[in-house]
């Protein structure tokens, strides 16, 4: 017999972001991938992003993105997430009761410009408020701990709390970053413009 899931369906749910950012993250990607077709008991919704949809399978919905109402219902309707550093995602997954298992995009991986996710999620980490996983390996047994502690504590409950021990200067850092990370990206685009222009 199946374990009933959180949201009290047979089949336990994954939902996955890896955010918005133009830089790949095939790392996270395939990891997804090979868990979704190793446990095909489990539904997997992955938003991939920029980074190349993976092959299909039968318990994978991979999708690059989709809107503000859809992303809630995803993570309110998951058993447990897995995230990328950013700290919106992270922040959206703790207001819906979950503890995200976190894998922050790495720049020696070229998965960002710099390293300010790896740094925002260790913080977190210390802190209890993420799960940090950094090999495949370990991602398994950190999406059935974070469905466990998902379905022994009821959502709201588990939202409330979450949302409330989530430090505003913390994530406001987290926030900061991705605003300086936007802006040195956007006047880089300027400055290649000018020299085209040229």
């Amino acid at each position: 017999m199946r374990a009933v899931s959180a949201t009290g369906d047979a089949r336990p749910r994954l939902f996955v972001s890896v955010g918005t950012d133009h830089h790949p993250f095939d790392r996270l990607v395939g990891w997804v991938a090979d868990w979704a077709r190793a446990n095909p008991d489990w539904d997997v919704a992955l938003q991939h992003g920029r980074t190349a949809a993976p092959a299909a399978a039968p318990n994978l919905e991979a999708f690059a993105f989709c809107d503000h109402a859809r992303l809630q219902d995803l993570f309110s309707g998951s058993d447990a997430v897995v995230s990328h550093g950013g700290p919106a995602t992270i922040t959206e997954a703790r207001r819906t009761g979950h503890v995200p298992v976190v894998v922050p995009r790495d720049p020696a991986h070229g998965e960002h410009v710099d390293g300010h996710q790896v740094l925002f999620a260790g913080r977190l980490a210390d802190a209890g408020l993420v799960t940090l996983v950094a090999s495949a390996a370990a991602l398994d047994e950190a999406v059935r701990a974070a469905a466990e502690q998902r379905r022994a504590v009821p959502a709201p409950v588990a939202g409330r709390a979450a949302a409330q021990a989530v430090p505003p200067g913390v994530h406001r850092v987290g926030q900061v970053a991705e605003a300086l990370v936007a802006e040195a990206r956007s006047s880089r685009r300027a400055r290649a413009g000018r020299s085209r222009r040229r």
